[in-house]
């Protein structure tokens, strides 16, 4: 057995380098001597490497795990297969349930859309998947993401692009890509995406689901692959606006401390129970500001103003309101994570250790060394937000996400004294409907293009925590189109209902 401890003494090659990236001047005995002061500390993480620490359970054996053969695949949309049976008993008993491809299943690999993330497995589950199984679902595979979740097309990641089940020579939307196609084709009844600035309302829109960004914390992150920790949502997707809330009811909660996003603790109220209760009475206010934005299409507003005041006939109040800092949203909301997500991809890692929280450390180990040797494969989208954070960071610190942070606070005011008049908002989901998939030689510039200009409405949402759920309002030109509906924080269940209500308008 080898005396060779885990972590060794710093060289002066690294005290050099240290030293250099944190503006010290110091000369090589100076240095050598605060090797010698860093003793204690680097005794300290050989005893932590000694240690054992908790991992989450995995309660559940695991089928075989392939992957899709393509003439089974038809929207490229399963990344792996596998059949994990839950409970024997439950409300999912029989429900098909699809996992995103950033979200832990022990046993099954794990790409986050991308071919830096190529060969990891993931050895424990994430906390909404034990409580899928817990609650008697199965699981049959992991649907797949977005190149690192960072695209609302769904043209980006490593496997190819999805396609949508009503055109496939167009995009399902993303980053929750495959999870839309996969309810869309029939194959599963459900599935969790994530959202940090629109990815399960995105696909849902263009793909003509039913999906929720739930209040934010709501739902725990544990063991989910993150973007920045203020904007990182776990979701239902679904078919119907009630299998969305079946869900919810599933694997919203408290997770014990795991989860550093639920400071504020909401209780899971019974989503189902409520869906019957109607909107009558319920004031809905029509966000003049959501309309006649970047990238609109007539035909995608006309249709969602239409649907909106349909709510009337069952009894709501509807009206128009204007909220003109909506249009200062999206931006407020890409400043304020720069930043943090600059420290999770690269620093980090996708499942980096995050405010206290639970951290897939076998995650952490492979990313770091992958991501130095693999840096190249990351996509237009990251390398993009990457390079312009990293110089951000070294001209200003990080003032302009803290900045940008503060003014999260202001627009979350704006929205709220909206629902003082209004218990829920309306606009359309997507300014547009799905955009055809870019050939195979479009250049980087239309890659990146058709991949972040469909977030005006839905990015504002995930910075303010508000309860955001896209519906489907119908079909344009064999299109779908998606109308969002936002609530009040916490009041998920109110979203939900108006879902079900315009469901039932038929």
């Amino acid at each position: 057995m080898s005396d060779k401890p885990a972590v060794p003494a710093a060289s002066l090659n690294e005290l050099k380098t240290a030293a250099k990236q944190l503006h010290f001047n110091m000369d090589d005995d100076e240095l050598t001597l605060y090797g010698q002061f860093m003793g204690g500390l680097i005794s300290d993480m050989n005893l932590i490497d000694s240690l054992s620490a908790p991992s989450l359970p995995v309660r559940y054996p695991r089928g075989e795990v392939t992957r899709p053969d393509p003439d089974n695949n038809p929207y490229n949309a399963w990344n792996w297969q596998c059949v994990i049976e839950g409970a024997s008993s439950g409300s999912l008993r029989g429900k098909r349930v699809a996992i995103k491809d950033n979200i832990g299943v022990a046993g099954v690999p794990m790409m986050n859309g991308s071919a830096v993330y190529e060969d990891f497995v993931p050895g424990e589950d994430a906390t909404v998947v034990t409580r899928v199984l817990d609650a008697g679902g199965t699981i049959l595979g992991k649907a797949v993401c977005e190149n690192y979740c960072f695209s609302g097309g769904s043209h980006t990641t490593a496997t190819g692009p999805v396609r949508n089940p009503h055109n496939e020579n167009h995009m399902t939307g993303g980053s929750s890509s495959g999870c839309a196609a996969l309810i869309v084709g029939g194959q599963v009844d459900m599935g969790i995406g994530s959202d940090q600035g629109g990815s399960v309302r995105i696909p849902s829109s263009f793909s003509g689901c039913y999906g929720i960004k739930p209040s934010y914390g709501l739902v725990p992150y544990t063991g989910a692959a993150p973007i920045e920790q203020t904007v990182d949502h776990l979701g239902p997707m679904a078919g119907s606006s009630a299998d969305c809330a079946l869900l919810l009811e599933v694997i919203a909660g408290y997770d014990d401390g795991l989860d550093p996003r639920q400071r504020t603790i909401l209780q899971p109220k019974a989503y189902c129970g409520e869906l019957e209760k109607g909107v009558s009475g319920l004031r809905i206010g029509i966000v003049k500001e959501g309309f006649g934005i970047a990238g609109s299409q007539p035909d995608v507003d006309a249709m969602v103003r239409e649907a909106a005041a349909r709510f009337g006939t069952a009894g709501a109040e509807v009206s128009e309101v204007s909220i003109p800092e909506h249009h200062q949203g999206g931006a407020i909301m890409m400043s304020s994570i720069l930043d943090g997500t600059l420290s999770t991809l690269t620093d980090l890692g996708p499942n980096g250790p995050v405010g206290g929280g639970h951290s897939m450390l076998e995650a952490i180990r492979f990313y770091y060394d992958a991501q130095r040797d693999r840096a190249d494969l990351m996509p237009v989208t990251v390398k993009t937000v990457l390079l312009c954070a990293r110089i951000l960071r070294s001209r200003y610190g990080n003032y302009y996400s803290a900045k940008a942070q503060n003014l999260v606070r202001t627009l979350r005011a704006t929205y709220d004294r909206a629902f003082s008049e209004y218990d829920l908002l309306v606009m359309p989901t997507t300014p547009m409907k799905a955009h055809k998939i870019p050939p195979p030689d479009a250049t980087l510039s239309e890659v990146l293009g058709c991949a972040l200009d469909m977030l005006g409405n839905t990015a504002p949402f995930d910075s303010t925590g508000h309860p955001s759920m896209s519906v489907p309002a119908g079909m344009s030109d064999g299109l779908p189109v998606g109308m969002m509906l936002t609530g009040r924080y916490g009041e998920d269940d109110i979203v939900l209902r108006a879902g079900h209500a315009f469901e039932k308008l038929g």
